[in-house]
């Protein structure tokens, strides 16, 4: 084995590496941050109301990449225009459950939570995670 091929599989070993602990963390807060800003996404949360919108699972630890794309799967289903900003948030928290690229946030592509949430109490659950990952 030569050098070129020894430095070829070590590069690729560390790309596979940074890409297996990929989590969009900046791109995720940036989103996040917009949506937050948007007060037309905000309504109260009521459990026996009819619209699932308002209420969206506030994940225990270990599932947060599950609720965070159910979460957004209900926004951008319940939201009456299509904001762009939800559907590339809830895209993003599909693709790295579906290809399982953030392992510290998803232990299984089951969303377990215990309790409920506005749309802005669950925007800033994924905020906070997010942001304490970016430290």
């Amino acid at each position: 084995m030569n050098a070129s091929m020894l430095s070829y599989i070590l590069f690729s070993c560390l790309l596979l590496s940074v890409q297996a602990e990929y989590c969009g963390v900046r791109e995720i807060i940036r989103y996040t941050k917009r949506l937050l800003n948007d007060s037309s996404v905000s309504c109260p949360c009521r459990q026996t109301a009819v619209s699932s919108c308002s209420c969206l699972p506030i994940p225990e630890p270990g599932h947060e990449l599950a609720c965070f794309a159910e979460g957004t799967k209900h926004l951008q289903e319940n939201n009456n225009s299509s904001n762009p900003v939800i559907t590339r948030l809830h895209l993003t928290f599909q693709t790295l459950l579906d290809r399982n690229l953030c392992e510290s946030l998803a232990h299984g592509d089951q969303c377990q939570y215990k309790n409920k949430g506005n749309v802005k109490e669950f925007l800033n659950k994924i905020l906070t995670t997010y942001q304490a990952m970016n430290k």
